[in-house]
């Protein structure tokens, strides 16, 4: 076999590509940033969620870690079985994630 006659190597499966725009586009901000009545700032999510700052983190840090979330669940869910995990699972990710 030579060189050219070897199948193409794809870097990511079109199914984590995939999974992982679901979860760009299912989790951005929507509407405007809007304060309580108690001082807080507040945000709501494609998803449904209201995202907030709190007494140690701002509101930006809350939507990083919304979208990184969102995201590590959507490519766990559909990552090929045997990949080496640093986060064990009880349940099945795709569960997790609901």
């Amino acid at each position: 076999m030579t060189v050219h006659d070897a199948p193409p190597v794809v870097p990511v499966s079109a199914e984590m590509r995939y999974a992982k725009v679901r979860a760009a586009t299912d989790h951005t901000t929507v509407g405007l940033v809007t304060t309580t009545g108690d001082g807080r700032v507040t945000i709501a999510c494609a998803c449904g969620m209201e995202l907030t700052n709190g007494p140690t983190w701002t509101l930006d840090e809350h939507i990083r870690l919304h979208r990184a979330e969102a995201r590590f669940l959507a490519l766990a869910a559909v990552a090929p079985p045997g990949i080496p995990r640093l986060v064990t699972w009880d349940v099945a990710p795709q569960d997790a994630a609901r």
